[in-house]
Parts: C-alpha cells; sequence; structure tokens
C-alpha cells in the first residue's frame, strides 16, 4: 500500500547493511527536502510530543493528501523526508489505511530509534491521520 517513493528507500535501505549508514542516508533525504517557510512555523503547525522542533505543514488538494516538514534536528528531518515519502500523494482514505509503525519496520526504524525520536515520529504520524481523518 506505501508509495512508489517508499519503496524506493525500503530498496536502499536492503542495500545498506550499516546503520549509521542507513541513519546518514535519513538525514541526506532530509538534507534534499525543501525548508519550510518560517511564515508557516508556527504554533499551529508545531507537533507536540517531539524531542525537537517540528513543524508539520498538511495539504489536501482534490482528495489527495500531501504535507511538507521541518525540524532543527537533521535525523528527525530525514524522518519527516521518510513519511513525506510514505504519504504524498495517496488519497485521506489510503493515508488512514497505512500501518506506518509496520512500513517503519520494513527499514528497521523502529528497533533503531531512540525512545524520544520513537515518540516524536508517532506524534507526527497521529497528526498526519488526524488532518487525513478530518478531510477522509
Amino acid at each position: 500500500m506505501a508509495s512508489a517513493a517508499f519503496e524506493e528507500i525500503v530498496e536502499d535501505f536492503e542495500f545498506i547493511e550499516d546503520w549509521e549508514d542507513r541513519y546518514r542516508h535519513v538525514i541526506d533525504l532530509g538534507k534534499d527536502m525543501t525548508p519550510l517557510e518560517d511564515a508557516l512555523k508556527v504554533p499551529a503547525t508545531k507537533v507536540d510530543g517531539c524531542a525537537s522542533q517540528v513543524w508539520l505543514h498538511p495539504r489536501i488538494v482534490d482528495g489527495t493528501f500531501s504535507f511538507d516538514g521541518d525540524s532543527d534536528a537533521m535525523i528527525v528531518r530525514g524522518l519527516i523526508a521518510v513519511l513525506r515519502n510514505l504519504y504524498n500523494g495517496l488519497s485521506c482514505k489510503d493515508v488512514l489505511a497505512i500501518d506506518a509503525r509496520a512500513e517503519m519496520e520494513r527499514l528497521g526504524m523502529n528497533d533503531h530509534l531512540s525512545a524520544q525520536r520513537s515518540n516524536g515520529l508517532r506524534a507526527m504520524i497521529e497528526r498526519i491521520r488526524l488532518v487525513a481523518a478530518e478531510s477522509a
């Protein structure tokens, strides 16, 4: 059910055996994202429950979900990039159908993130699902 862009990340991870290299790849994905405009870094887009500063700016156009995001932490910015690849371009109904925990497990993320990062990732996923549910 995951997008083709996410499947590409899964394939990349199959070739990267070392976890430090995987972390670097996730960080690189975040570096490749366009930064979120400062005007969008407001309390309404801030995600609570993250150890670092995180902002998500979701949009639904013609029933298609997408979001941009940013963080002051490089690894979290990379996680936002991974989530964008997982969710962007899907219908709100499809967003809600995705088992994000299972998809992130395919990358091995569940076992390699600190408790704080895992909580932050969960908070981002909950925000995404909430926005999608409001429009589904």
